[in-house]
């Protein structure tokens, strides 16, 4: 029952509720690098995640991918559970980003709460407006956006004690652009001082500056 701890809309869950959707779901590992669901894929399982990160990406027919969001710690896949509530196949792919311990919950148990729980379907259907949300500030940012005040920020997101470990074509894929326009774009904030780069790895060197960029009126 700890798990469910962890979950903010599942706390509240009846303890006949709680301990049936613990009984007929279990825990799993995956490592760094996993498909988690991939297009065309029927979504039987809803993942809800313990730890690790998993990321959601769509790849058009010219095979140009486009970062959709991430599933984190404490979140739920809402490409799954759309895709569970429609009866339809998944129309993109998820890959674990690091080391990912999560719960599976089956169609079936998933099918059985969403109708018996008001306090579940609220869970999914708030995690569900929450996603939706993000992805009209996504469509936003790519239409509206300049790219160097996305990849300001994106950096300042990803960026673990100064570091950001992505090449330029996973921030390509991250903002839904070209890679050769990251690495132009990197080359001016180095020209700058605000970045030092190697391979596979960008330094932030003056968090500043990148902070003055990411809020700027565009």
């Amino acid at each position: 029952m700890d798990w469910i701890d962890r979950f903010a809309g599942l706390k509240s869950l009846p303890a006949e509720v709680a301990q049936r959707l613990v009984a007929g779901s279990k825990v799993v590992q995956l490592p760094a690098g996993a498909r988690v669901f991939e297009p065309g894929q029927h979504a039987d399982n809803l993942l809800l995640l313990l730890s690790g990160t998993v990321r959601v990406q769509q790849r058009s027919e010219t095979g140009r991918e486009v970062f959709l969001y991430r599933v984190n710690a404490g979140e739920s896949c809402v490409l799954t559970t759309a895709c569970m509530l429609a009866d339809e196949d998944y129309s993109a792919e998820g890959l674990t980003e690091t080391e990912v311990e999560a719960v599976v919950i089956p169609r079936k148990l998933f099918d059985e709460l969403a109708g018996r729980s008001d306090i579940f379907r609220s869970f999914i259907f708030r995690a569900y407006s929450r996603r939706i949300a993000d992805l009209f500030s996504l469509i936003d940012d790519i239409v509206f956006q300049r790219v160097d005040v996305r990849l300001a920020a994106r950096l300042l997101d990803l960026a673990q004690d100064g570091v950001v470990q992505a090449t330029h074509q996973v921030l390509a894929v991250e903002l839904g652009t070209a890679r050769e326009v990251i690495s132009r774009t990197l080359g001016e904030f180095q020209r700058r001082g605000w970045v030092e780069q190697a391979r596979g790895v960008i330094r932030i060197l003056d968090r500043g500056g990148l902070e003055r960029l990411a809020r700027s009126v565009t």
